[in-house]
């Protein structure tokens, strides 16, 4: 029998679990869409699919991802294409699943204003605030998904003073780095005081190329910076993501994909070390599709967040699954 090709419908099939707690209200607060013949291919109807298969997704939040830019506009204001392109998504969804974005924008472009005013009059009254990425890949050639920003970008002063500026407009930042720039994030973090923070993916760690087979090893040093980011009051945490290739548990080429308590054995150390340091008032779950569905099936992460969580009381537990998301980002 020929096994089914990773991440898609077919082999996500070999593994279907019962739902996890099926009246638990859940905010996902991160993830992305893209047309067809775009990226990995995920529109309205895929996100629909996902979050109409069990579990209770109240509604979601997108998360910028290079989508239908609009190359006919000024370059500075190309980025404002992705947001018209979820409003019209969301305008033919009679649930208004997705109930806010995130853009994409450079933050320390001179006429930074005029973008986010842009993006405010395309989103249709979604938009909370901008990922403008700190990733720089160390290692580009060993990766499915290389980040390529420039090095040093945390400490120039024009995009420090951008993020500053999302915070005095009441929007949010949120960044996605890897596991070696944590400190550069907490630096960001200490120098704009005034802007909420959002960490996505606990901060990518990196499990293929150089840093395959030492996960001990990064997570002793990713424990220390997590503490250190959590001392900063203005940041809060995306625990989700790290079913990438990237992260390299190696799922995305498996036979089957993972069950939930597969998907908990491996992770679980991460999850609880962050809400351990940030309190779970600070900290949100998030799926990260489609990019983590080419490791697992929507049910199954879901089901093992709420694996996670067991230990937890019921106001922590609803903090983390919509409570947080509908403070930081106004839902």
């Amino acid at each position: 029998m020929e096994v089914p090709q990773p991440g898609t419908p077919e082999w996500h099939a070999l593994v279907r679990e019962d739902v996890v707690e099926p009246g638990r209200a859940i905010i996902d607060p991160h993830h992305h869409l893209w047309p067809s013949g775009q990226a990995l291919n995920y529109d309205i109807a895929d996100l629909l699919g996902d979050t109409g298969d069990g579990h209770n997704i109240e509604c979601t939040v997108f998360m910028e991802c290079g989508a239908s830019y609009d190359t006919s506009a000024p370059p500075h204001l190309a980025a404002v294409g992705e947001t018209r392109f979820v409003a019209s998504r969301t305008a033919s969804d009679p649930r208004g699943t997705i109930r806010a974005l995130v853009a994409s924008a450079d933050l320390s472009h001179p006429q930074l204003d005029e973008i986010l005013d842009a993006h405010t009059e395309a989103s249709g009254g979604m938009f909370r605030g901008i990922r403008d990425a700190l990733s720089r890949a160390d290692e580009p050639e060993a990766l499915t998904i290389p980040g390529r920003n420039a090095e040093g970008k945390f400490e120039n002063p024009a995009f420090v003073r951008g993020v500053q500026r999302l915070g005095e407009r009441g929007l949010t930042y949120d960044s996605w780095h890897y596991h070696h720039q944590n400190r550069e994030f907490l630096a960001l973090a200490r120098s704009a005081p005034g802007t909420v923070m959002v960490l996505d993916h606990f901060g990518t760690p990196v499990g293929v190329g150089k840093w395959a087979g030492r996960s001990d090893e990064i997570f002793a040093t990713w424990k220390k910076d997590i503490e250190d980011i959590a001392a900063c009051p203005n940041v809060v945490a995306k625990i989700g993501g790290l079913a990438m290739p990237d992260n390299g548990f190696g799922w995305h080429t498996a036979q089957r994909p993972p069950t939930s308590d597969e998907f908990v054995a491996a992770q679980e150390r991460w999850y609880l070390h962050a809400i351990d340091a940030f309190g779970p008032e600070r900290c949100m779950f998030e799926s990260n599709f489609p990019v983590d569905r080419l490791s697992l099936s929507y049910r199954t992460y879901w089901n093992g967040a709420k694996k996670i969580a067991a230990r937890f009381t019921e106001a922590e537990k609803d903090a983390m699954f919509r409570g947080t998301a509908a403070r930081v980002y106004s839902l």
